[in-house]
This record gives structure tokens, sequence and C-alpha cells, in this order.
């Protein structure tokens, strides 16, 4: 059977786009580390190799420059201006490291080091065996201009830029291929969702039809509590088939706006929902003021159903069902089971159920959801296990 692909499944569901921009984020700092980390030692590297160049020549400078020394400590009575040279700077230093003379730019010699970089110069230190002047330590200091620092850190970023970007791209595809079997189950699901709604129209129509033509007057109370049995659960399958359909059909349709006095259509649909609260001796708590909302009857209808369905599907039995309608607020709750907080963050993707006892597909309250950010309603759950749950619509 080919799968086709409709609108409802065109974007990806929460939990699919969860999994992929979790799967992406981990991947992409894992890039970033293992691309950063090759970075550096790349730098570190280059780096090293110009000190190993820059070693040869300060070593030369170092052998004139002790020779000079030399000189001036063995002709220290005639001469006393220290040796200077246009290509470096110098300056000596004693055993305890105490300054005896310098020329240096950067005054802060790090002993421990042979050569290095530092604010912007070379410094090479060389340790002498005779100690000419009274100096241990000589220090040759030459300008770094930075031309190598700058061109390589340009080099890396560059690179690393474009190997991020390769990497991304090739970790998206990847991700695409992980989540495409499950895309592939939906979508296949979606499609037997389809073929079933249109073969139950025509017998679920006949059923609710002939009950509400049969005369209960004239039968016996044995048939008139099959015949009531059978209403509830012909009502069960028609708010299913209906979120069914929606979900197939419908919000493919141009939707047609209108302003519906709200406790209208909630008094209709309470009505509608009697029996179905009669059958687990429920009670109905209303505080119903009147309110307006410009919105398609059809999908009002729809969030409503739901709403109310779930409020009787998984209350108690002898529980309560509670409307408070305002003008711009509408809360629908129950005594019922409950979901933890865990669960309340995931309970209005498509196909999620929480409670097994009762059928369904855990598409109604994603129907809800898509309903309500279309009109822009806010929608707030509050609900504890075991004791209940209260929806608060706000526009």
């Amino acid at each position: 059977m080919s799968v086709l692909k409709s609108k409802a499944t065109s974007s990806l569901l929460r939990s699919e786009k969860k999994s992929l921009r979790r799967f992406l984020t981990l991947y992409i700092l894992l890039v970033m580390m293992v691309i950063s980390t090759l970075g550096i030692l790349y730098y570190q590297t280059h780096k090293e190799l110009v000190l190993s160049e820059k070693r040869a020549d300060l070593a030369k400078y170092a052998y004139i420059q002790t020779r000079r020394l030399k000189v001036l400590h063995h002709f220290f009575d005639e001469r006393t201006d220290y040796p200077r040279d246009p290509r470096f700077r110098s300056a000596i230093y004693d055993i305890e490291y105490k300054q005896i003379f310098s020329l240096l730019k950067n005054q802060s010699v790090d002993f421990q080091q042979e050569i290095y970089f530092k604010d912007g110069v070379i410094q090479f230190v060389k340790s002498m065996d005779i100690f000419y002047l009274g100096a241990k330590y000589l220090i040759i200091e030459i300008d770094d201009g930075g031309e190598w620092h700058d061109h390589l850190i340009k080099k890396i970023l560059g690179y690393g830029s474009l190997a991020l970007f390769l990497f991304i791209f090739f970790g998206y595809y990847l991700a695409k291929l992980f989540v495409k079997p499950m895309r592939d189950s939906i979508m296949l699901l979606d499609r037997f969702i389809k073929d079933t709604t249109h073969e139950l129209n025509t017998p679920l129509s006949a059923i609710l039809a002939n009950i509400e033509m049969m005369d209960t007057s004239v039968m016996v109370e044995k048939n008139k509590q099959k015949l009531n049995r059978i209403n509830i659960a012909a009502k069960t399958v028609s708010v299913l088939y209906k979120d069914l359909t929606y979900l197939t059909l419908e919000q493919e349709k141009e939707y047609e706006n209108e302003r519906i006095e709200i406790e209208e259509l909630l008094y209709d649909r309470l009505e509608y929902f009697r029996v179905l609260a009669q059958s687990k001796g429920l009670s109905y708590e209303m505080d119903i003021h009147h309110a307006e909302i410009i919105m398609d009857r059809r999908k009002l209808t729809r969030v409503i159903d739901n709403l109310l369905s779930n409020a009787i599907k998984y209350n108690k039995r002898k529980g309560i069902v509670g409307i408070r309608l305002r003008e711009g607020s509408l809360e629908i709750w129950d005594t019922g089971v409950g979901i933890s907080e865990e669960e309340k963050i995931l309970m209005f993707d498509r196909y999620r159920r929480f409670n097994e006892t009762e059928g369904g597909f855990g598409i109604g309250l994603s129907i809800v959801k898509k309903i309500l950010d279309e009109y822009s309603i806010k929608i707030e759950v509050f609900s504890k296990k075991d004791e209940g749950t209260r929806m608060v619509l706000k526009w």
C-alpha cells in the first residue's frame, strides 16, 4: 500500500521535532568540540613551528651579544657602554633573577622557558656559563608583528566554519534518516484512519438516526436500557468519528468564522453528552454566563466536545464535571484520574495516550491544541494525579 503525504503529516510532529532538535544539538556540540580541539592543536603546532624557526636566529643573536659582553667585561675600565644592536634588544640578569641592565620592551621575563611569545614580542632566555659583568642570564628580544597569528586564526576560522557547515548538513541528513521510520509509521496510520473514516460514515449515521426515530414509549424497561447502552456506544464512536473526520478531511476546508454565543453551544453539547454522563453517574456543576467568540462553529464544537468527552471519560464514577463560562474564559474540570507533571508536557502530542482503560487514538487533544493555536486562544492545564484536571481557555 502506498503512503500518501497528507496535510496533517506534512509538518513534523512535536515529538519528532523534539527528537530531531536534541539529536542535532548534541551532534553540533560534539562537532564543535572536535573542530575546536583540532583548531587549538593546529594553532599550538604552528606556534611551536614559528618559535622553532625563530630559535636559530635568536641563538645566533645571543652568541653575538655574549661575545660583546665578554669584551665589555674585560675592558670595563675603558668602556662602560652596554652593547646595542638594531636587530634585537637585550638584557642581563644575575643568578637571583635581579636585573643588571635591560633594553627590553617587555620587562616581564619568564626564566622557566627558553623561548616564548609575550605581548607582541619574542623573548629568548640564554643561561651563560661564565658570569660576564655578573650576569647569569642573557635575554634576547625581537618584535613579533603577529602576521602569522592573524593569518593562522583566519585560516582556522575559515576551514573550521566550512567543516562545521558540512558536518551540520551531514548531521541533518542523518537525523532525517533517523526519524524516517517513525514518520513512515505515522503516515501509514494516517492513511489507515482516513480509509476507516470513510467506511464508518454510513453505518454510524444510520445507527444514530434510527436511535433518534425509535419510539421508546412502547418499549419495556429492559429494551429501553439496551437502547440506552446502544445510544451511549454510538455517541462515543460518533465523537471519535468526528475527530477523525476533522483530522483527515475538514481541517483542509475553508473555515467560516462567525460570532458564536458560547453558552448556547455549551448547553447543546452538554445535552448531547448527557447520556454518556448519566452512564457513569456524573453530575454537572455549571456556572455559565453569557460569552461570545468569533470562530468557526465546527472547530469550536470540536474543542468543546473533546474537553467534555475527556472530562466524562476520565472521571470517576459519580464524579463531577464542572463548567465555568465567563466573557473571555471557559473552564472545564473534572474529578477524575488526573495526570502527572511529566505527562502534561506531552498531553497535546498526537497519538499520545496516558490511560489505556478508555478507547481512542489519542488525537482529540492534539486537535484541540491545533485549533486553539489557530485562534491564539491560550490553554492552561491544572491537573493532579487521582484528583482531577482543569482546562482553562482564555481569549
